[in-house]
């Protein structure tokens, strides 16, 4: 399947996507909070926290899989990036570990679509700019070797964000929708 069928790209509200599951940027104690996990939490409802306080926290890098609860979506991925420094913590091999957790996670557990925020440029400050990069090239390169997922959907809450997404998939060769 060509590469442009199975990317996509949307600006909205990722709680409200049909999609297998959906990657929430979580905290390293996967308790909810603020920006995107808080609204998926919300959405999804109780059941969802007191599933994660099961998991015993996620460190940075990594992801969990718990199931969706009150969302659309049968699971919810939480991927937790790192807190930007600057650059010279290893954040961008850790933002893309996050990203390459999550797709393993949705490979293991048969998740045919699935949909990622923009992880860790919120509170957590790295740059769009290069964040938008490194999930794009990081999703690129796993859908190059791996059959799971058949469709990635960026989805991004306002519209610098999406204008980032679709100038780096343009970059890149790649049309979507």
């Amino acid at each position: 399947m060509p590469l442009s069928n199975r990317l996509q790209l949307v600006s909205g509200d990722i709680t409200v996507l049909e999609v297998d599951a959906i990657v929430t940027a979580a905290n390293a104690a996967l308790a909810g909070g603020g920006g995107v996990d808080g609204a998926v939490h919300r959405a999804a409802g109780p059941q969802l926290l007191a599933e994660c306080r099961t998991l015993d926290g996620c460190p940075s890098g990594e992801a969990r899989i718990t199931a969706g609860y009150g969302l659309a979506a049968r699971h919810v991925i939480h991927a937790v990036g790192p807190i930007y420094a600057g650059g010279i913590q290893g954040e961008a091999e850790t933002l893309a570990g996050a990203y390459r957790s999550s797709l393993q996670l949705a490979a293991e557990h048969a998740v045919r679509t699935i949909a990622f925020p923009c992880i860790s440029t919120g509170v957590y400050g790295y740059p769009q700019r290069q964040a938008c990069q490194i999930a794009i090239d990081t999703v690129v390169a796993w859908l190059g070797g791996n059959a799971l997922p058949e469709v990635v959907t960026f989805c991004c809450f306002g519209e610098p964000d999406t204008a980032l997404y679709r100038q780096r998939l343009i970059e890149l060769g790649v049309e979507c929708g």
